[in-house]
């Protein structure tokens, strides 16, 4: 069932941009609805009904030691304060997930990846981000993280601490700190890891 008459574009932006539906109710009362997107006007997911990702969430497990995990701190504009999260990104053209979830580590914390391919493949599929306000869905990538923290290849627009934490601290975070959605659920994952089989959790 279409629920909507028209979609308006009502910004231009590289990045991001508003569209409102002129929106129908189950009754047929119509209605404007707000929501934001990524994609081109031809290309938003109302329209091709795809679920392709735009972005990754990278689950990065320390190769040395599976009980740490990689975790960043950014300042997010929107909240006016920092989040603890796990390092992501946007998925650049022509690039798979698994590519854009190495290039991304590097650019945000200088270790290198090392992808995690097994489990079930659903849990590595494209997942909606926040419905009621974008298209936008998301790739979440599992492996290890390995070699030196560094800058060299931080945007200057993005403020962030990498950290290492172990299970200890990552149940603190969870309790006291300010945490993205995508974070917390895999903290709570995480915390319950076994050390000779961090990804176990990944088999439904």
């Amino acid at each position: 069932m279409k629920k909507y008459t028209k979609i308006h574009k009502l910004s231009n932006n590289k990045f991001l941009n508003l569209f409102k539906l002129d929106a129908l109710t189950d009754s047929g009362r119509r209605f404007d609805y707000f929501f934001v997107s990524r994609r081109k006007a031809e290309n938003i997911k109302i329209l091709t009904n795809d679920m392709s990702a735009e972005g990754v969430v990278i689950y990065p497990i320390l190769k040395e030691d599976p009980e740490k995990i990689v975790l960043i701190r950014q300042y997010r504009y929107p909240v006016g304060d920092y989040l603890y999260e796990l390092p992501a990104g946007l998925i650049d053209a022509g690039e798979a997930p698994e590519e854009a979830a190495v290039r991304e580590m590097k650019e945000e914390t200088g270790l290198d990846f090392d992808v995690y391919y097994g489990g079930d493949e659903a849990c590595r599929r494209p997942f909606f981000m926040g419905a009621g306000f974008t298209d936008e869905s998301c790739n979440a990538v599992f492996g290890y993280a390995d070699g030196e923290i560094g800058r060299d290849d931080m945007e200057d627009t993005e403020t962030i601490q990498v950290m290492i934490v172990d299970k200890a601290e990552a149940a603190r975070i969870l309790r006291e700190e300010k945490v993205s959605i995508r974070a917390a659920y895999l903290l709570m994952h995480f915390l319950h890891a076994r050390q000779e089989k961090p990804f176990d959790f990944l088999a439904l």
